[in-house]
């Protein structure tokens, strides 16, 4: 994966070149337990579990310490990374230590809807999704040319940089003498800039000037049953069939602090966030 953290708005990511002294990435379960008088324990817990990271940094550099206070304080007007642009919407960042940055069920091919219309979307063709086994799915192509896009939830695709190195794999189940592996790159506003595509069970790109998002397209390249599990995309290295989905989910900011350092202009910086669908800042 990206070999530093990139943190900031869709098209606006700064690279932070410096480490965090002190990184926490669980995931928010939520199980409540209950115990009856017999003394047996029944677990309750939503179906989705929630990202949280938590950074903080020592002696960081003035321009990273400004660039973390502007998403803290929700400063979206003209500025941030030099830009002219007002930002507004939730976070965006790219978590070094992540293996897929697909999100852990659409990577799993699991579903909250019976279509699928939360993860997958019909770009060419035809192509059924249906429940399989629990909220597992699978696709039923009705059209050889037939195209799948993989959907990111919040954004128009999953946040890039000019110049990264993009690779993506399709579901290893698929022929991988007959399937198509693309790569869709888009601006800011979520239009239409280029394609890199390959034969293959797996392409890499690199983002063109003007990226902002990547959208990850697949054909099977014939019809019949396919599965949707195992694919993978990933920043700066080789793919892995059946990655954990770490996910690239859009943030929000809910705690911060800022700490001169003991030698100034240096900033002790600490910084909250949690996983959003949405983000009134």
């Amino acid at each position: 994966m990206a070999r530093n953290l990139w943190i900031g708005k869709p098209g606006l990511l700064r690279e932070m070149s410096q480490a965090a002294k002190s990184w926490d990435r669980s995931a928010e379960l939520n199980v409540s337990e209950f115990k009856s008088l017999e003394g047996q324990i029944t677990t309750v817990a939503p179906a989705r579990s929630t990202r949280r990271l938590k950074f903080s940094w020592e002696w960081l550099e003035p321009a990273d310490a400004q660039h973390l206070v502007r998403l803290a304080r929700r400063v979206n007007g003209p500025g941030m990374q030099g830009d002219w642009q007002a930002a507004y919407g939730p976070v965006a960042l790219l978590d070094p230590a992540s293996v897929n940055l697909l999100d852990p069920y659409q990577a799993a091919a699991q579903s909250s809807l019976a279509g699928g219309a939360d993860h997958w979307f019909t770009v060419t063709g035809a192509i059924t999704i249906s429940p399989f086994v629990g909220d597992v799915v699978l696709g039923d192509c009705q059209d050889p040319a037939t195209r799948i896009g993989w959907r990111h939830g919040v954004w128009a695709g999953w946040p890039v940089m000019p110049g990264m190195q993009v690779s993506w794999m399709v579901p290893p189940d698929w022929n991988a003498g007959l399937c198509t592996a693309q790569l869709d790159w888009k601006d800011r506003d979520g239009a239409y800039l280029s394609s890199t595509s390959a034969n293959a069970s797996v392409v890499t790109g690199t983002a063109p000037a003007g990226a902002a998002f990547v959208t990850p397209i697949g054909g099977p390249g014939q019809i019949g049953i396919t599965g949707l599990a195992g694919a993978c995309l990933t920043i700066g290295e080789a793919p892995t069939a059946f990655a954990l989905g770490d996910g690239c989910p859009a943030m929000a900011v809910t705690s911060f602090s800022d700490a001169p350092a003991s030698r100034l202009p240096y900033r002790n910086i600490s910084i909250d966030l949690v996983e959003v669908h949405g983000a009134a800042v």
